[in-house]
């Protein structure tokens, strides 16, 4: 592959023009197919062969009016009580907007300072416009506002996505900034940013098309965007420090590409592959949404592993010797890249390894102590902050009706299996079950063959007791043939199943990761041990997720109201993309101590060299990731917000405590066990070299290190 790579680095810094042109064609092209045939992002979490879901279903079959989207209009009072006519004025108004199937009475607070309306649509969420629907509904509500607070809540106004583009901005800026602190120049420091952004051009397009063919959930770009913002500058800019090297040490800008290319090149694709590899270990969820984010984020870590290996080379071409400082240019001075400093604290690790150990892992397990308490639960709209209109009527809800109003749960009986005059026995059963505080008269069916009983809980949607709540209503209350549903029971199921799940994900991304690792290194020992000391930085950053979020350590900082639960879907995909990051600067640290191991035989030695020569640069390129996901921390989505503070967290204790203090003395401690490898694996396993291969001086094709 290296002798390809040489090839394919060296033509288009030769001819770079040409590549540059076919990338601005190619990301143009695939921006006119998004539009042409790209989908829409739909959020799709069926949670087939659950209890909510069965009953949605039924309620989905038998009442066609139930099956649409909703949305609450809430009315309070400045002073006194609603005026009843004008709310009915308004409800005549709300009847007449696109897609309306139906609006209910309004149901009045018993002091009569609130009323609530609510709005249901002949279509789902997935199919509304819902910011122009959230629009309508302001319009259409206008006058009510001469003596009233109105707000707006249900599914339509929760699923308006906020303007984004503030946190990517973010993230780019303070990637620049490092970038030219590090290089010194101006157009090294931006070539990784243009490289990267040419590969989430594509990589964007991608998932849009990719939404034509399945439902993709309307937090899949954003969270393949921080992901490929951070490899793809990443990538960059290992192959661009290796093509900086040649330059300084007398070659050709051509060549030095070429050498670059076949070489760090090499080491970004192996990366990516393991990145892609965990991503793809979402697949063992079996949750659709999930794989449908697997596989964007995917498609973007793929487009920026392309660009890395194709475009940069080319920029490179044209930018010449100006991706060097200008006294380096002047002077022909070599770029240092070994780190003295680096080696003597990799000595020092060595010399009391035992000691250094023993403290890093009292740190790494202290901060992934509080996930031990741990609670997952989806985001809903107590969550957001006061600013939003679905938070202030939540609060209003609250206080005129009770928590538990924001969160009824919907009993779907199935007639065909319950006889109709168990209904009232059923309702009676369910208004003596602990923790409901109200239950509505059944709804019969039009073929009066279901019906459905509205149960109103004495706790809001994010109170820990609702999950006993629903747990205990289906074994002591339900007969056979009703069910229970509603956002918060399908709350319920959906974070049994992603803890069900997690485990099967984590136990295949480990094992083919680990199977991966030992046939690239040629050992049974650095591949465990990279899997272990990836599992102790992702432990870390859950329980700093749950100190954060959930114990309400930061949640001002980062905008939120109050602490929060850890959002049910952070378990798996923190996970996989963690997984992959993490095993990135396990492969370019390895393998260049690897490269020292088998050109020395030197154990130790070969540690703090391999060190020095990458720890300038890993720290680099994690400061540049850290930089990102903390950007990304400021978007009004929890899931994200949580995603770019895990993310940042676990990068930083990777490049610092895992690769500074646990990878030296674990392998000072190994010493030639690093890389034993039984024989009969020796033989059978393809030798493979992540690190690539150079060309010999006065060689145009590459020859084996």
């Amino acid at each position: 592959m290296s002798r390809f790579l040489y090839r394919l680095g060296r033509a288009a810094a030769l001819r770079p023009w040409r590549v540059v042109v076919a990338w601005v064609l190619f990301v143009g092209a695939a921006a006119g197919v998004s539009v042409v045939a790209g989908g829409a992002l739909q959020d799709d979490y069926t949670l087939a062969g659950t209890g909510s879901q069965q009953a949605t279903d039924l309620l989905k079959e038998r009442f066609p009016a139930l099956s649409g989207a909703d949305a609450r209009v809430v009315v309070r009072a400045r002073s006194g009580k609603v005026d009843a006519a004008a709310v009915e004025a308004a409800r005549g108004r709300l009847q007449r907007l696109p897609h309306v199937s139906g609006v209910a009475p309004a149901v009045p607070s018993g002091d009569g300072a609130t009323a609530l309306v609510t709005v249901r649509y002949d279509v789902p969420v997935t199919g509304l416009p819902t910011a122009r629907t959230l629009d309508r509904l302001r319009d259409a509500t206008a006058p009510l506002k001469a003596g009233h607070a109105v707000e707006f809540g249900g599914q339509v106004p929760e699923n308006v996505t906020a303007p984004g583009g503030a946190a990517e901005a973010v993230g780019v800026v303070a990637a620049l900034v490092i970038l030219l602190l590090a290089f010194g120049s101006v157009v090294a420091a931006g070539l990784p940013l243009v490289v990267a952004l040419a590969g989430l051009g594509a990589g964007v397009s991608g998932i849009t098309v990719l939404a034509a063919v399945t439902n993709v959930a309307t937090t899949a770009p954003t969270l393949a965007i921080m992901v490929g913002l951070g490899v793809g500058i990443d990538y960059a800019l290992f192959i661009l420090t290796r093509h900086r090297e040649g330059l300084a040490a007398g070659l050709a800008v051509p060549e030095a590409a070429g050498r670059a290319v076949a070489t760090a090149g090499q080491s970004v694709i192996f990366a990516g592959a393991t990145v892609l590899l965990a991503l793809s270990g979402l697949v063992v969820s079996r949750m659709p949404a999930f794989m449908a984010m697997g596989f964007a984020t995917g498609i973007v870590v793929a487009m920026t592993v392309a660009a890395a290996v194709t475009l940069l080379p080319a920029v490179l071409g044209l930018a010449g010797r100006r991706v060097l400082r200008r006294r380096d240019r002047r002077a022909g001075a070599v770029v240092v890249v070994d780190s003295p400093r680096v080696r003597r604290w990799a000595d020092l690790v060595a010399r009391r390894p035992w000691a250094w150990l023993l403290a890093a892992l009292l740190l790494m397990l202290t901060l992934a102590a509080p996930a031990l308490g741990m609670r997952t639960w989806p985001s809903d709209a107590s969550s957001e902050p006061t600013s939003n209109t679905a938070r202030r009527a939540y609060d209003l809800v609250a206080e005129a009706y009770g928590p538990g109003a924001n969160g009824p749960l919907l009993v779907a009986v199935d007639l065909r299996r319950v006889p109709a005059d168990a209904l009232p026995g059923l309702g009676s059963g369910l208004a003596r079950a602990p923790g409901v505080v109200a239950v509505a008269p059944p709804q019969v069916s039009p073929g009066r063959d279901a019906a459905v009983i509205v149960v109103t809980p004495a706790y809001g949607p994010q109170d820990e007791r609702v999950t006993g709540l629903v747990e205990g209503i289906r074994e002591r209350v339900l007969p056979d043939g009703a069910e229970i549903t509603g956002f918060t029971a399908a709350y319920v199921d959906l974070t049994r199943r992603l803890e069900d799940r997690l485990w099967p994900v984590i136990g295949v991304v480990v094992a083919t990761s680990f199977l991966m690792l030992m046939v690239v290194f040629r050992s049974l020992l650095a591949p465990l041990k990279a899997a272990a000391m990836n599992l102790l930085s992702i432990g870390a950053a859950y329980g700093v997720l749950t100190a954060v979020f959930q114990w309400g350590w930061g949640t001002e900082l980062l905008g939120l109201p109050h602490s929060v639960p850890v959002s049910s879907f952070i378990l798996l995909l923190l996970f996989a993309v963690l997984f992959g990051i993490s095993m990135d600067y396990e492969v370019f640290l390895l393998s260049r101590v690897r490269e020292e191991w088998l050109r020395t035989g030197d154990a130790r030695g070969s540690v703090a060299t391999g060190l020095a020569a990458t720890g300038r640069l890993i720290t680099s390129a994690a400061l540049i990731m850290v930089a990102v996901f903390l950007g990304f921390a400021l978007d009004p989505g929890l899931v994200i917000k949580q995603m770019g503070v895990g993310l940042a967290v676990a990068v930083a204790l990777d490049a610092t405590v895992v690769r500074m203090v646990l990878v030296p003395a674990t392998m000072a401690l190994l010493g030639r066990a690093n890389w034993w490898l039984p024989r009969p694996l020796a033989r059978i396993l393809p030798d493979v070299d992540v690190h690539g291969v150079e060309p010999e001086p006065g060689r145009t094709e590459p020859v084996p290190v």
